[in-house]
């Protein structure tokens, strides 16, 4: 009997770690989108501002906003795969730039799967396992330079602020 218990609780435990379906799943799916929507908004204007200083930062920034909007997109794809199939990797609870977090090895993981994600998880894993462009340093660098001086990305990060406010008030309980 007590092998037969052991047995049923193995079987059981998979299932388990799956949790129910999520309530207005259809308003996290939304939620989660707008905040990468504005999270890569927000690297574009950054971008965008360090060219407009430096035109010869104009290629490895494409390069690098490449990278971000992958590593976003890859994140909205692996979000609603979770949603709909392993809630236990969300914290729904927290806000919402952290209902999902995908550490390096996760993203490899994924990028060695059959799931939906897997080609675009391949993508950002060769990415960052990639030897960065010529002039990552200096684009960094300006980027840091940039984010040092609030008064020039005053719009920009205002705007960031109040689409993150307006996405972290939405319930979707």
């Amino acid at each position: 009997m007590k092998r037969y218990a052991l047995a049923l609780l193995a079987a059981v435990m998979p299932a388990m770690s799956q949790a129910a379906p999520v309530d207005n799943a259809d308003c996290y799916t939304a939620k989660y989108h707008d905040y990468v929507d504005a999270s890569i908004n927000w690297y574009q204007d950054l971008v965008s501002l360090t060219v407009s200083k430096d035109e010869s930062l104009k290629d490895v920034a494409d390069w690098f906003l490449r990278g971000r909007e992958n590593h976003f997109k890859l994140n909205a794809q692996a979000f609603d795969y979770y949603l709909s199939n392993d809630t236990a990797k969300l914290s729904l609870d927290a806000p919402v730039e952290s209902w999902l977090q995908l550490t390096q090895e996760d993203v490899k993981a994924l990028s060695q799967s059959s799931l939906p994600p897997a080609k675009l998880a391949k993508e950002v894993f060769e990415f960052r396992q990639g030897e960065a462009m010529e002039g990552n340093y200096a684009l960094r660098s300006a980027l840091a330079d940039l984010l040092s001086h609030p008064k020039e990305i005053d719009t920009a990060l205002n705007q960031y602020n109040n689409q993150m406010a307006a996405i972290n008030q939405r319930q979707c309980k």
